[in-house]
């Protein structure tokens, strides 16, 4: 390994111990079984969903910029994406900010871009809680809670067959994950006001691009009988493995945009490591029926991007993952 090249544990990040952790919390805490995104409840003819998430080190770039008004949206987005991935459609939403200091503008344009989130998602915003914690953060952190409501016979399976069809749709950019490691690399030689190559924005800009909302995905989803689908989010491409234990064979997936490759000059991350914590241009991805999958991508702005089979990992771009 070349002694500059830069890895997400590098960063700060050890995606195989924070899975780790993770499982040890479920496991104490006996969390009852459920979809791979989302918690259901069953309520008898329908389910009642919940998703949490944050948004993460990205509050740190909107922090250095001096520009909160977009966070909120990746806090909706990343809950409510995972409600869509489940097949359940998004109800209502509360935040949580933790906060060092009061600052009313800041808590402004919090809330402009969670009002924004919430109507571009379709979702209410019911509440939420502001606390004033100086010695348990230092700034600020912004996470939040959605509940989401679905028939049973709409949610989806949530396992793919072998022989079934990928289509992926194509993500803003960044979203909001890897941004710990997007941050270390980008800051190596270069401020978060310089130009980014080959783009039209700031480097700062490109990384506080919101967080893609997927919800209008649903009613095709559904329409086209999908088992199973993937929000591509913390693990990149690994991601895929939540549809179950399958190999996945990506042979066409989305353009990356220019943030990608830039990120992976400016810190040496090799191939491997930027799909196993980015998404690479695409940031949902579901598995259905091949002969209904040319229709689905059709009629919205997806398309087919390779093949379900028997086996494990996920193939792209000449890479292998474990899923």
């Amino acid at each position: 390994m070349d002694e500059d090249e830069l890895t997400y544990a590098d960063a700060g990040v050890d995606i195989d111990a924070s899975e780790a952790a993770t499982a040890a919390l479920v496991g104490a805490a006996k969390v009852a079984d459920s979809a791979a995104y989302a918690g259901l409840v069953d309520l008898g003819d329908r389910y009642l969903a919940l998703a949490t998430d944050g948004v993460g080190t990205k509050l740190l770039v909107a922090e250095a910029l001096g520009d909160y008004s977009t966070v909120g949206i990746d806090c909706i987005a990343m809950n409510v994406n995972d409600l869509v991935a489940a097949g359940v459609d998004p109800v209502a939403f509360v935040d949580y900010l933790a906060i060092e200091a009061p600052d009313d503008a800041i808590a402004a344009e919090l809330g402009d871009g969670l009002a924004t989130g919430a109507e571009r998602a379709g979702v209410v915003l019911v509440g939420g809680e502001t606390a004033v914690i100086p010695e348990v953060v230092m700034g600020l952190d912004l996470a939040g809670a959605c509940a989401g409501l679905a028939a049973k016979e709409a949610v989806f399976a949530g396992e793919a067959q072998p022989g079934n069809a990928l289509v992926g749709w194509p993500s803003s950019g960044i979203h909001s994950n890897g941004l710990t490691l997007a941050r270390e690399a980008v800051t190596r030689s270069h401020e978060y006001t310089d130009p980014l190559p080959g783009g039209e924005d700031s480097i700062g800009r490109a990384l506080l691009e919101p967080t893609r909302i997927y919800t209008d995905l649903l009613g095709p989803m559904r329409t086209h009988d999908v088992d199973a689908a993937a929000h591509v989010t913390g693990g990149g491409w690994t991601n895929l493995g939540r549809m179950g234990e399958y190999r996945y064979v990506i042979d066409d997936p989305h353009p990356r945009q220019p943030v990608f490759q830039f990120i992976q000059e400016a810190g040496n991350v090799t191939d491997l490591e930027m799909h196993r914590t980015f998404n690479m241009g695409t940031g949902f991805v579901a598995a259905l029926d091949e002969r209904r999958a040319r229709s689905l991508a059709d009629e919205t702005d997806g398309r087919v991007i390779g093949t379900v089979s028997e086996g494990t990992g996920v193939e792209i771009r000449g890479l292998e993952l474990e899923a």
